[in-house]
């Protein structure tokens, strides 16, 4: 389905031509003029457009130029009841795709119309292959069990519409299953888009998704799209959606069983064909027990659930994740077989995208070739490694220590407080290495600034010195 625009000045024009186009299961919008075309050109995702030459206000020729000017790969019909060779070669010389003239033939205009959605499905066919080489770095790295259990089930969910649910702890690789999802889908060529709902004000996230009108709020000051529409025809991975305000969860449930919704400051309906992943850092079953996750949101986004395992859960894949992540740092570097080592005997809460951004620091900061073990304590510090405790102050050194994987100080506690006191002083000692600066913090660790704060507060931790 593509969404195709007619600007003709003769109402039955407009309306017999579009519903030739609905007929043809397209989307067809209509315009009196070129300027309230242009309008809609801003606002709307269209895949095409049929322009009349005599319009008022501003002419067809004149307007083409614009639209390719503003739209330089759109494709344009030009349609003319008062056609002339020399008008023809003009069009053609301004980027009209076809010319075709009145009175209109339904055989010639459906013709015209599949071969310009033809050629503008090649050119994202393109596009799309030159990004899937870029990102080819990008996809999931691991010959485990656990990786290949994801893989089954996301290539398995990719062949429906079903809406998947990706649970895993943060900096594990959801939004990679998401796009994994979507690039073996039947929507591939269509938008991705992603939203991160921990890092929007919740006042905005409903603006966010569903977009607004002008004047809809005091900062309106136009008419903008929202997420939903960003993404009619492909796939929106909804991150963090745990931490959706009560009002936007109910307005979300009521989005994905009806696929409409109305803009904030509008009572216009808008119909989407979107397909929604989405993720959580959190156990959306505990949530709901604990009334803060609506059950019927919760059965409507996890059709199929997909657990991301930790990377502590998958050691054995840590040596293809690091030359990976060497390579895409601009290779050149290596590590020795005890750095390897050194690097799995340490805890890794920020998993993966603590694993990228400690290989990266020590790409940076090592001068050995290969990178050995003394270098990985010395560039990443021992205060995270499993063997050394996790205050990093001598404490599980010297005699027996070297057995235990856990500081004696904390064997004398429950598991919570254990754990409460194990998070304090890593969340302190990270926080002095960086500065006391919490953005940069959350990004060492491999966390959301946002959920960071949240750590911080529950902690009673100050994160300024």
């Amino acid at each position: 389905m593509a969404s195709i625009l007619i600007i003709d000045d003769e109402p039955g024009i407009r309306s017999a031509v579009r519903g030739i186009l609905e007929d043809e299961r397209h989307k067809a919008f209509a315009a009196e003029d070129a300027l309230v075309g242009l309008e809609i050109l801003e606002r709307e995702r269209v895949d095409l457009v049929l322009l009349d030459v005599w319009l008022p206000r501003m002419g067809g020729l004149e307007a083409l130029a614009e639209f390719k000017r503003r739209r330089p790969e759109l494709e344009v019909i030009v349609i003319s009841g008062h056609g002339t060779i020399d008008m023809a070669v003009r069009a053609i010389k301004l980027g009209a795709f076809d010319f075709i003239e009145k009175p209109l033939s339904i055989d010639r205009l459906l013709t015209g119309v599949r071969n310009a959605l033809e050629i503008t499905k090649l050119r994202r066919e393109n596009r799309s292959l030159k990004s899937a080489g870029r990102a080819a770095c990008e996809e999931l790295v691991g010959g485990s069990a656990a990786m290949a259990t994801v893989r089954s089930l996301a290539e398995q969910a990719a062949a429906s519409d079903a809406r998947v649910l990706i649970s895993g702890e943060n900096g594990t690789g959801k939004e990679l299953v998401a796009r994994l999802i979507h690039a073996k889908s039947g929507r591939a060529e269509a938008p991705f888009v992603a939203v991160n709902c921990a890092a929007i004000p919740e006042g905005l996230l409903e603006s966010e998704l569903f977009g607004h009108e002008k004047g809809a709020f005091t900062d309106a000051v136009s008419r903008r799209k929202g997420r939903f529409e960003a993404a009619d025809g492909g796939t929106l991975f909804l991150d963090e959606v745990a931490d959706l305000s009560p009002s936007a969860q109910a307005k979300l449930l009521r989005v994905l069983q009806e696929m409409r919704f109305e803009r904030l400051g509008s009572e216009e309906t808008v119909s989407v064909d979107v397909r929604v992943l989405s993720a959580s850092n959190k156990d959306l079953r505990e949530e709901v027990a604990a009334g803060r996750f609506r059950e019927d949101l919760y059965f409507r986004l996890a059709v199929v659930p997909i657990r991301m395992p930790a990377l502590r859960e998958r050691l054995e894949d840590l040596p293809a994740l690091v030359g990976r992540f060497l390579e895409l740092s601009g290779g050149g570097r290596s590590l020795a077989g005890d750095a390897l080592a050194a690097l799995a005997a340490r805890p890794w809460p920020g998993n993966v995208r603590e694993l990228r951004n400690a290989v990266e620091r020590l790409r940076v900061l090592s001068d050995e070739e290969p990178i050995g073990a003394a270098e990985v304590e010395r560039v990443l510090g021992e205060a995270g490694a499993r063997t050394g405790g996790a205050g990093g102050n001598g404490e599980g050194k010297g005699g027996g220590a070297k057995e235990t994987l856990v500081a004696p100080r904390f064997l004398k506690l429950g598991l919570q407080p254990a754990k409460e006191l194990f998070e304090r002083e890593y969340l302190v000692h990270k926080l002095r290495e960086c500065g006391y600066n919490v953005s940069r913090t959350a990004e060492a660790i491999g966390v959301y600034p946002s959920g960071l704060h949240a750590k911080l507060k529950k902690l009673g931790i100050e994160p300024e010195k």
